[in-house]
C-alpha cells in the first residue's frame, strides 16, 4: 500500500499566514523604536508625483544625451537621514537642493558612473560604461550643471500637486558623508529610481525632510471642500440607506444560558438521558441576533404558538 504526501510549505498560522502562504510575500521586521510615520495614503499621493518625475528625467536624459534613456521609481521608504547615506557609495555626484517652503536641504544622488556617462555623451563621446570614478573639473561641471538645472525644474513640476516649491542648486558633494543636508537621526523620505542610459541601469535616489514634507502631505490628502447642494445629497443618501437597513431581515434567537460537557458526557448520552442546564430557572433568555445579545425574555406561548415577553433590554439591565 502506497501513501500520498503533500509537500509542505511554510507554517503561517491563521488567516494572514495563508493569505501571506498564497502571495508569496515575505514578512517585514518592525522597528517598535521608532514606528512607521508614511502612511499608505501618503505614499500614493507621493508615488504618483514621483511616477510623473520618473517619466520627465528619462525625458531630460534622452533629450540632452541623444540616446534612449528610461527611468522609474523603485522604491519609497521613510529612513534616517545617517542610513540613507551609509547606503550610498564612498564617491557619488550628490546634488543639495533648496526647496523652499521645506526646511531644511533635499538630496538628489545620482552615482558618479552615470553623471560620466551622460558627460561622455553630451560632449561627443560614446558613454560607455567604463568611466573615471574622479570629481568633475570645472567645465566638466558646467555643462552638468544644465541637465541639473532641467531635473530641478521638472521636481518643482512633478511634485506641485502636494507643495508649490522652487528649487534651487544649493551646491554639490563628492563625499556623501559630507553632504550634511540634515542631521542624522532625521527622519527622511527616500524614493529610488532605476534610470537607463543605453540600457545600463543607475540607481538614483531622491532624499526628502520628512518633517517638513508631512503638513503638505496631510493638506494634499484632505477632502476636497463639498457644496450645500452635495452635502444634502450626501445626507439625503445616508437617510435612504439607513431606512433600507432597517427593513432588512435578520434571525432572532433565544437562547439559555450556554451549558459546558466535556465529550465523554456527550458521547454517552442517550434517549430518555436528563442534561442539567447552567441556566437559572429565575433567570431571563437572552435575545440574540449573531452574536450581540439586544435583549433578555422569559418564555411563553401566544394561541398555538411558543413566545418570548421581552422583559429588558441589555441598556437598561445595564
Amino acid at each position: 500500500m502506497t501513501s500520498l504526501q503533500t509537500p509542505r510549505g511554510p507554517a503561517y498560522p491563521g488567516t494572514r499566514g495563508r493569505r501571506r502562504a498564497r502571495s508569496g510575500a515575505e514578512p517585514t521586521s518592525y522597528d517598535f523604536r521608532r514606528p512607521v510615520k508614511l502612511s499608505r495614503e501618503h505614499t500614493r499621493l507621493l508615488q504618483v508625483g514621483l511616477d510623473g518625475y520618473a517619466r520627465q528625467m528619462g525625458t531630460v536624459f534622452t533629450s540632452a544625451l541623444r540616446t534612449v534613456c528610461s527611468a522609474q521609481v523603485t522604491s519609497i521608504t521613510q529612513t534616517t537621514y545617517g542610513e540613507h547615506v551609509d547606503t550610498l557609495g564612498e564617491i557619488t555626484y550628490g546634488i543639495k537642493i533648496d526647496a523652499d517652503p521645506l526646511p531644511g536641504l533635499v538630496l538628489l544622488d545620482m552615482p558618479l558612473a552615470a553623471v560620466m556617462s551622460a558627460l561622455d555623451l553630451m560632449l561627443g563621446g560614446p558613454g560607455t560604461s567604463e568611466q573615471p570614478l574622479r570629481p568633475l573639473s570645472e567645465i566638466e561641471g558646467a555643462v552638468v550643471q544644465g541637465l541639473v538645472t532641467r531635473l530641478l525644474s521638472e521636481l518643482a513640476y512633478s511634485l506641485a500637486g502636494i507643495v508649490e516649491m522652487t528649487p534651487t542648486l544649493a551646491g554639490t558633494e563628492y563625499n556623501p558623508k559630507l553632504a550634511q543636508a540634515a542631521a542624522a537621526g532625521d527622519v527622511m523620505v527616500v524614493a529610488a529610481f532605476e534610470l537607463l542610459v543605453k540600457e545600463v541601469p543607475h540607481q538614483v535616489t531622491l532624499c526628502l525632510p520628512f518633517t517638513g514634507l508631512q503638513p503638505h502631505l496631510v493638506r494634499a490628502a484632505a477632502p476636497a471642500p463639498v457644496s450645500e447642494r452635495e452635502r444634502l445629497q450626501r445626507s439625503r443618501a445616508a437617510e435612504l440607506v439607513d431606512r433600507r437597513f432597517q427593513d432588512v431581515p435578520v434571525d432572532a434567537v433565544v437562547r439559555f444560558a450556554p451549558t459546558r460537557l466535556d465529550p465523554g458526557t456527550l458521547s454517552n448520552l442517550a434517549v430518555g438521558d436528563v442534561v442539567r442546564l447552567s441556566h437559572r430557572a429565575t433567570a431571563p433568555l437572552d435575545v440574540m441576533v449573531g452574536e450581540a445579545t439586544f435583549a433578555h425574555a422569559t418564555a411563553g406561548t401566544h394561541g398555538a404558538r411558543l413566545a418570548a415577553l421581552v422583559v429588558g433590554t441589555t441598556k437598561e439591565n445595564a
